[in-house]
């Protein structure tokens, strides 16, 4: 984790709501993130997003995220 604050591109965490082990580290990966960032919790989701439609939220997330984050704007 030491070169988290290094890092200078945005950053998208997302992990499922169940998955409660690493809740906990995705929260710390945050705090020492200083690039543009967010951290999702998809309720409901365990660690694969094996549940009905949690896979298609964070197809959307990431969608959304690359689009903002990673297209030239007009």
């Amino acid at each position: 984790m030491k070169y988290l604050p290094q890092v200078l591109s945005p950053t998208l965490l997302i992990v499922g709501g169940e998955d409660t082990s690493v809740i906990p580290l995705n929260e710390a990966a945050y705090k020492k993130l200083s690039c543009p960032k967010q951290l999702v919790i998809v309720p409901g989701a365990s660690h694969l997003f094996e549940e009905s439609g949690t896979l298609d939220k964070v197809a959307q997330l990431a969608c959304n995220w690359f689009i903002k984050h990673f297209l030239p704007q007009a």
